[in-house]
């Protein structure tokens, strides 16, 4: 069903795959014919071809767990006004009764910045996100940056990235996001799904086919063929968001009628235009997938790529599931107890919960399907129980027009507002142990919401909404919904832009600068973070030795990201679930090396750096995280900040998962270390990390440096690697993070 095709490819007219390379342009010429290249380029304040590349944003994007402090960062940096479209969405948290008036409160002051400073401000519950973007915001040949990670409209013309608030923060202080000329992947669809198959089977298909490899980390997916007109619009945004789980920078389709009838449905036609590849376009690699030979698919925990067809689950449940079980185990240890070979009953597995939700799940499309399945049904009275969460108002009003709700409900699936929760946490967490199929983003350990250090555990598996309707169907058997006969005779969606015109406050290029902004008693400013020193000596507080450490592990969701606006106190559940000694030995590390700048440097400090003939006036004290492939998942940048916060300085890896993770790291001060692949790394947490000569190293515009690592066992060797730092990255290090190079700039300026 999907072939990987690591060669170089040339597309002729849109239509025709050439393998050779006799007679064609060079590939460095014909990439600029991709439909990628036209609009990077096109965004490139350098105005030329070179390969880096210096990008303005058309729009941007923020939901309210990150808005506040990228506003707070862009203020201590000198912000006055919004200098392009920014929508500030209410979806994270906004159902949440943690910690009293902290949520509405970030709501509060939403609304007073974008009266400030000239923003876009959607109320809570009105739509998650990436819909409003949809349906709103985004515009073919475009580009979005958002402070979330399944930033992506490729399907709708639109290149979205995700990063993380730092790059926010440039934008809106008018400066650039900056990034090597990316490789380009063909992703050529042939084909007509069959009826049952729906977008998140194509996406958890496509995820596990590249993922553990890497074959698309940090290019961008352009999406073409004969096979993208048999989709409607829904079907491709639901796999286009989650190309964010391929690692992949961003991606882009081609756009047809079905694209300029999405446009003028919400009132905006203007915002259409054909996008097709040139005569001769090369993309480095090629993705086909034959959408006729998809199959019904379940992602089981703990990552979208670990995906087999349904009929494989059901063809050998107990080998399968007790491979999940094995990795809890590996993962928790004795803190959670797993039975997930338990949901096996009479050689068929058995989930407790159903739901369809969020930028990915809660279509019209995918609620339309899911109704007429479930249509004269029953979800039944036992334990399985099912929830569908429409992605926005216009949506939640179409399906409740056309009968779409009244069928769910009759059926008791149980409907909810517009919003994010089951996706990372913060709504219909499962029961312990319970086994939720779930048609969201992701399924992270613990990223449903439990909480393995108080002995909780519940799986998520991830499957499209008609298998999860045909599921519950069948009184919670895992179902293929290719196995059922049944018929959609819905009418289409119909958008009603009253919704937004009655609640959205649109203040682009309105800023009023004698609004005062509205704080709660949570939102606190920055902590003070140094400059870095001579010297930096580092101690281990967290080795995780894992093949991939998430940005949920570093920082978990959920209820924690109530705490979102208080740094210092979302920084106490910083790898709370994995590493629960971190926080306080971090601390520890913070308030030695505190000490050492009021000249007390604490006594093993000092013998330490006697051992490498350093001083402790030139040598700053930090703690350091070590994993072999940290970052992958969100772009929320408090997965670095907390790090810093707690007086982290550095992070050691042979690789990072994410762009968007090692530049969270930069903007934040933390050194983006890397190990050779050949390298072994086999210290422990309380080791000791010696760089010596680190600023000049970095301010010369060094790419590597020779360090000691300092053990109970002797002294020993090690090579680290900082590599493809742009100079201004390498200056916010020095500086010690973002918000100190924005106030030396302007204290040079003054």
């Amino acid at each position: 069903m999907i072939e990987l095709m690591k060669q170089g490819v040339y597309l002729l007219n849109g239509k025709e795959i050439v393998t050779k390379s006799e007679g064609m342009p060079s590939p460095e010429q014909a990439r600029e014919n991709t439909i990628t290249y036209g609009i990077l380029r096109s965004h490139d304040v350098t105005g030329n071809k070179s390969n880096k590349m210096r990008i303005k944003f058309d729009a941007m994007m923020s939901h309210d767990i990150t808005y506040v402090g990228i506003i707070q960062t862009a203020r201590a940096s000198g912000l006055k006004k919004f200098p392009l479209p920014y929508a500030m969405t209410n979806c994270h948290n906004s159902l949440c009764a943690v910690g009293g008036t902290i949520n509405e409160d970030d709501h509060i002051f939403g609304l007073s910045a974008a009266k400030k400073y000239g923003g876009i401000y959607v109320p809570t519950n009105l739509a998650v996100i990436h819909q409003y973007a949809r349906e709103a915001m985004v515009k073919c040949g475009n580009m979005i940056l958002g402070s979330d990670s399944h930033t992506r409209y490729g399907s709708l013309g639109n290149m979205g990235v995700g990063e993380g608030g730092g790059e926010l923060v440039k934008q809106l202080l008018e400066n650039t996001w900056d990034i090597n000329a990316p490789e380009v992947v063909l992703v050529w669809l042939e084909g007509k799904p069959r009826r049952g198959i729906g977008p998140h089977d194509v996406a958890i298909s496509l995820v596990k086919a590249v993922f553990e490899s890497g074959f698309v980390k940090n290019k961008v997916l352009e999406f073409a063929g004969p096979g993208v007109a048999n989709l409607p619009i829904d079907f491709r945004n639901g796999i286009d968001i989650m190309t964010t789980e391929t690692t992949c920078l961003s991606s882009i389709w081609i756009t047809d009628d079905t694209v300029k009838k999405h446009y003028e449905q919400h009132n905006r036609p203007e915002a259409f235009k054909v996008l097709e590849p040139g005569k001769v376009a090369y993309y480095d690699s090629m993705i086909r997938i034959d959408l006729s030979k998809q199959e019904s698919m379940i992602a089981l925990p703990y990552h979208p790529s670990n995906a087999f067809s349904i009929h494989e689950l059901q063809a050998n449940p107990v080998e399968i599931l007790r491979q999940v079980e094995e990795d809890t185990k590996k993962r928790f240890g004795d803190k959670v107890d797993v039975h997930l070979v338990d949901k096996v009953k009479n050689g068929k597995v058995m989930a407790d919960q159903g739901i369809i939700a969020g930028c990915a799940g809660g279509t019209y499309g995918n609620l339309s399907e899911a109704a007429a399945i479930l249509k004269s049904k029953s979800v039944g009275n036992d334990y399985f129980t099912m929830s569908a969460y429409p992605q926005s108002v216009p949506v939640y009003m179409s399906v409740t027009r056309n009968k779409i709700a009244e069928e769910l409900l009759e059926a008791g699936v149980i409907i909810k507002p517009a919003f994010c929760g089951p996706c990372f946490g913060a709504g219909d967490v499962p029961s312990n142990n319970g086994l939720s199929i779930r048609h969201t983003t992701r399924n992270f350990p613990n990223r449903e919401g439990s909480k393995p250090g108080q002995g909780q555990i519940s799986l998520v598996a991830l499957m499209d909404a008609r298998s999860i309707a045909a599921t519950a169907a069948n009184g919670g058997v895992i179902t293929a919904a290719t196995d059922l006969e049944y018929n959609d005779q819905h009418a289409g969606y119909d958008f009603d832009a009253k919704i937004y015109e009655n609640r959205v406050y649109y203040g682009y290029g309105k800023a009023d600068a004698s609004q005062e902004l509205r704080y709660g008693p949570n939102i606190k400013d920055w902590p003070k973070m140094y400059p870095m020193q001579d010297n930096m000596l580092l101690e281990l507080a967290a080795v995780i030795h894992d093949p991939v450490t998430t940005t949920d592990e570093l920082i978990p969701s959920g209820e924690t990201s109530s705490y979102r606006s208080n740094p210092l106190k979302l920084s106490e559940f910083a790898l709370s679930r994995r590493v629960p000694e971190y926080v306080g030995i971090s601390k520890r590390i913070q308030q030695e090396d505190l000490e050492r700048r009021n000249g007390k440097c604490p006594q093993h400090i000092a013998d330490a750096l006697a051992k490498v003939n350093a001083k402790p006036e030139d040598t700053s004290f930090g703690s350091c995280v070590f994993a072999n492939r940290p970052g992958d998942g969100s772009a929320r940048e408090q997965a670095a900040s907390c790090q810093k916060v707690l007086g982290g300085d550095a992070n050691i890896c042979f690789e990072y998962a994410t762009k968007r993770y090692r530049s969270n790291c930069i903007n934040w001060g933390i050194v983006p270390f890397t190990l050779d692949a050949d390298a072994k790394f086999e210290y422990t947490s309380g080791d000791m990390v010696f760089i010596p000569g680190i600023r000049e190293a970095i301010v010369s515009g060094k790419e590597e440096i020779n360090g000691k690592v300092i053990t109970a066992n002797g002294i020993k060797d090690i090579h680290l690697n900082f590599t493809n730092l742009t100079a201004d990255e390498r200056s916010i290090l020095v500086e010690g993070c973002l918000m100190n190079y924005y106030a030396a700039q302007n204290k040079t300026r003054n």
